[in-house]
């Protein structure tokens, strides 16, 4: 559906079918979009019929997120969707919409207006995160009411002049900073508030009165006759004693903030396998997906383009090996186990998911051959590189981690009022962004945790889509420090096998963390040779199984059996598959011959017998996999896994940690420039947070003078058609003159939402806290960490203690490995009772996890066992970085991590949210002609005015009026 004009434009797809399952040639679907009169709409989308009183309306999610489509549908008992992870393709029997969908945070919001001048607004639980309706104990579904922002107010103003209906009903979507109109009702009322129908009563007689007799109007109290001389209630008290953590200190303090950084779940060993093709089949496939390009390279990641991949590979690996080992053909025989491998991939778990299988094809050869028409010559490629990436992937174990976190945050880190934070959530007094590295098995681990925080129900994608955030830049990657890492590494080795010592840097007894190579064995190059002894010992082992399977495979002849296409299964594994190891077979989706594979690589890379050299940068991948199979495949009794474990966890505890540097020094300039963006970030939320305190304190304090003023100015001030206030203004607000960031700054799209206290039935309408989780990998846990312990150590900040205490310091030089859901949480409270200026209003607060104990994995008593049972190690508490009783002010925080932050100014402007195609303008005129050009149906003035045509779905990109 397209309208042009000069001052409004909209995209919707739309298309029609006479009969079902009809064929339209302006309609193409594929994996991951579908397009519609040439306008792509790429998933997540939302697909609803053109019938507005079908209200059958389908969201479709992408390959990447796990694929599946949830169905909305009008509340049924306690549910209002259902999530369909096999469901792939759009429907074929009717007519359709498609819209972008639109993440709202996993709230829609109702808005009443009662008149042009007035508008009443509730939040409620959005029925695409996990379908579950939350209601009260009368049955009626929990909604609390909300403020609306300057620009909301105008959009309700609007909606009830061009629809031409007083009494008027209007949902909201609230996204990335803005908020969009969907599904005006028409003739609606408030289910339960009793001022709301107060406000409304005076309102409605306003208008009669300057309607029939508007020379009373003035003469009459804006308030009802029995609410003038009604007493005011006193404010309940906001404050709370101590921080629950650190101790109490006798001051009244509120929670403001809590940001945390959390690395990802348990996860298989990351794996890649390289080689060079030459067989046309391969090369072809790379051509038909670079565009026919001989020199550019090739992606394959979605589900049709790795099929294809394994079609020809199936064709291409042998039926049965070899037995021919001739030093001649031993490169064709590795060429050949190599393909093997590729294919064993591809058939790993009978499903494609490009999160957690990518090859890479790239050329290497050309040659000039005559073209088919025989007019010249162009180049065709003979030789190319092949890379296959795999592996990683969030086990059921790293998806019971993250989401029993989460309810460990939920239960800890936040004030107890009724059910605390859910409380706290549900009543828009929390503020929640959560944000994912690109990588899946991060995006994965924080839907698990938002899953247990916010106790939701259902699968993981929905809850992925809707509540999370990706946002690589800040969250992945180590180009900018990676000549940093480079070198580190090479010092490290010359370190490990020659006993080097290098630099100046030497640690004492009080301090042994400021010396080169902190934390390696004294013995390492002792270490080396056995450590490779021990995994030969492994790989052999596991290449006996390997045989044995294969020549069960062989017998079967499964090389011509295609497995299903089952993504959705494997995606929403949260158990152990009992069957696969009752069978005595590995645990999860990889077969003897991929774990064999896995083995022999790094019995390979860790040591080159032609060169006789080791590589030390293999460590921690055989440290990785030693813990995977200990933990994972404990029941394939593996002779000397348990020793190979405890000689790589010896080496692996000095060598992770000096990877990022062998010295504080250079573990401060690598952790700065790995996590110059995510400090930045970490600062805008602090200063955020400190603005709106300031600003709510100031709103407060204004409204306690309001109180004292006389009669006629307390009718004035409680009339109830003046707009709401306005909590924009907490933007302009900086108790530093700094310039606070505007609506053109990356902060843009943070959300400055908030309860309405005047209507909501809560104890402590103001009482509301920022939350800001980072889910990230190992690297950006440590140079985190980094930069926090050892900032005073730049010259800038000479003389300066550091912001962790001493112990904490010797805390984190015995914790060696942070390890999967480690974390760091940083806390800030607000002492009410301190002035606005004083630097001790606001406090932080540090702790950090080392994550999973790894103790079941060293012990053999019964918790050990049951542990082992479950394939899942438990996660550690928070451990203090501050003294008991110490004092760490925002001020002090801010001044030691500004010099390593990205700055608030570098930052680039938000973009377009991703799939908005149009916007309306403010302009009432322009919703009086779309009302007037809008297809009513036969019910179009049903109940008052009731649009049943006008029903945009709640998430979908419909209509921008900011």
């Amino acid at each position: 559906m397209n309208w042009n004009n000069s001052t409004f434009f909209m995209i919707e797809g739309k298309y029609t079918r006479e009969v079902p399952n009809q064929e339209l040639d302006y309609f193409v679907e594929e994996e991951d979009y579908v397009e519609v009169h040439g306008n792509r709409f790429w998933k997540p989308f939302v697909e609803k019929p053109v019938d507005g009183d079908n209200h059958s309306i389908m969201i479709y999610y992408p390959s990447s997120a796990g694929g599946g489509m949830k169905e909305l549908f009008r509340k049924v008992g306690n549910r209002s969707s259902e999530f369909h992870p096999e469901v792939r393709r759009v429907r074929r029997e009717g007519s359709y919409i498609y819209e972008e969908f639109m993440p709202t945070g996993g709230t829609d919001v109702k808005v009443y207006t009662v008149g042009p001048e007035y508008a009443h607004a509730e939040a409620r639980k959005s029925p695409v995160v996990d379908g579950v309706v939350m209601r009260n104990p009368d049955g009626k579904e929990v909604r609390y009411p909300v403020l609306l922002t300057p620009a909301e107010k105008q959009m309700a103003r609007e909606v009830c002049i061009a629809f031409r209906q007083s009494v008027c009903g209007f949902d909201l979507l609230r996204s990335e900073g803005r908020s969009y109109v969907c599904d005006v009702n028409g003739w609606s009322f408030v289910k339960n508030s009793y001022k709301y129908y107060d406000d409304a009563a005076c309102v409605l007689r306003k208008m009669f009165l300057e309607a029939k007799a508007p020379h009373l109007s003035s003469t009459i109290p804006p308030v009802l006759p029995w609410k003038i001389n009604e007493p005011v209630q006193p404010s309940e008290g906001l404050t709370r004693q101590g921080s629950g953590i650190i101790g109490t200190f006798g001051q009244a303090e509120e929670l403001r903030c809590v940001i945390a950084i959390i690395r990802h779940g348990d996860r298989t060993p990351k794996q890649k396998v390289k080689l060079k093709v030459t067989e046309e089949k391969l090369l072809n496939l790379m051509l038909k997906y670079n565009g026919g390009r001989p020199r550019s390279e090739t992606k394959l990641k979605s589900a049709v383009q790795l099929q294809d991949l394994l079609d020809a590979t199936r064709i291409l690996v042998p039926r049965a090996r070899s037995d021919r080992e001739s030093d001649s053909e031993a490169e064709d025989i590795e060429h050949a186990e190599k393909l093997r491998q590729v294919k064993a991939v591809l058939e790993e778990g009978g499903h494609f998911s490009g999160i957690y299988r990518k090859v890479q094809l790239k050329p290497l050869k050309w040659i000039k051959v005559a073209k088919a028409n025989g007019e010249g010559e162009e180049e065709r490629p003979v030789e190319a590189l092949m890379v296959l990436k795999y592996g990683g992937v969030l086990t059921h174990a790293g998806r019971k981690q993250a989401e029993e976190l989460g309810r460990y945050f939920r239960n800890n880190m936040y004030p107890g009022e009724g059910t605390g934070l859910l409380r706290l959530h549900s009543t828009y007094r929390h503020d929640l962004k959560i944000y994912s590295s690109d990588e899946g098995r991060v995006q994965m681990s924080a839907a698990a945790f938002a899953k247990g925080l916010l106790d939701l129900e259902g699968q993981l994608t929905p809850i992925l889509v809707s509540l999370v955030s990706k946002d690589s830049s800040m969250l992945d990657g180590l180009d900018s420090a990676s000549i940093e890492i480079e070198a580190a590494k090479a010092m490290l080795n010359e370190i490990i096998t020659l006993g080097a010592k290098i630099g100046h840097c030497i640690g004492s007894s009080d301090c042994p963390w400021m010396a080169d190579g902190a934390g390696l064995p004294d013995n390492a190059s002792d270490l080396l040779p056995k450590l490779v002894e021990l995994t030969k010992k492994v790989t052999e082992q596991v290449k006996l199984l390997a045989m044995e399977e294969d020549e069960k495979l062989t017998e079967t002849n499964v090389y011509d059996v295609i497995p299903p296409y089952d993504q959705a299964k494997a995606l929403g594994k949260t158990n152990i598959d009992v069957d696969r190891i009752a069978a005595g077979l590995p645990c999860g989706s990889e077969g003897f011959l991929l774990m064999f594979a896995r083995w022999r690589k790094l019995e390979r890379d860790l040591y080159n017998e032609r060169k006789e050299r080791f590589d030390i940068t293999q460590i921690p991948d055989v440290y990785d996999s030693c813990k995977y199979d200990l933990l994972h495949n404990a029941h394939l009794n593996l002779d000397g896994l348990d020793e190979l474990f405890k000689v790589a966890q010896l080496l692996a505890d000095g060598v992770i940690p000096n990877e990022y540097g062998i010295n504080p020094k250079q573990k401060l300039k690598i952790g700065s420039k790995i996590a110059r963006r995510l400090l930045g970030k970490i600062l805008i939320d602090l200063r955020n947070t400190r603005e709106e305190a300031i600003y709510v304190a100031g709103l407060k304090s204004k409204q306690e003078q309001q109180s004292k003023l006389s009669d006629a100015e307390k009718d004035e001030s409680d009339d109830p058609l003046k707009h709401h206030t306005c909590y924009e203004e907490f933007r302009r607000c900086s108790s530093n003159g700094e310039k606070a960031l505007d609506q053109d700054d990356e902060d843009d799209r943070e959300t400055k939402y908030r309860l309405d206290p005047k209507y909501a039935n809560v104890r402590t309408p103001d009482r509301h806290v920022r939350t800001r989780l980072y889910f990230t990998s190992e690297s950006h846990i440590h140079s985190l960490m980094n930069v926090l312990r050892y900032c005073n150590l730049d010259d800038s900040l000479q003389g300066e203690d550091s912001l962790v205490c001493h112990s904490g310091l010797e805390r984190l030089y015995k914790t060696k490995e942070l390890d999967y859901m480690s974390y760091i949480v940083l806390r800030m409270f607000e002492n009410t009772e301190v002035a606005l200026e004083d630097p001790k209003r606001f406090r932080m607060e540090m702790t950090f996890s080392r994550g999973a104990d790894l103790s079941p994995l060293e012990m053999n008593d019964s918790e050990a066992a049951s542990l082992h049972q479950e394939h899942t190690l438990p996660i550690m508490g928070p451990e203090r970085l501050q003294e008991v009783g110490s004092y760490l002010t925002l001020e002090k925080m801010e001044k030691m991590v500004r010099p390593f932050a990205m700055p608030a100014e570098d930052f680039p402007p938000p973009s377009t949210p991703q799939g908005f195609s149009g916007y309306f303008s403010k302009s009432a005129a322009v919703l009086e002609r779309l009302v007037n050009l809008w297809p009513f149906n036969k019910h179009g003035y049903a109940n008052g005015g009731l649009l049943s045509g006008f029903r945009p779905t709640r998430e979908s990109n419909i209509a921008e009026l900011t």
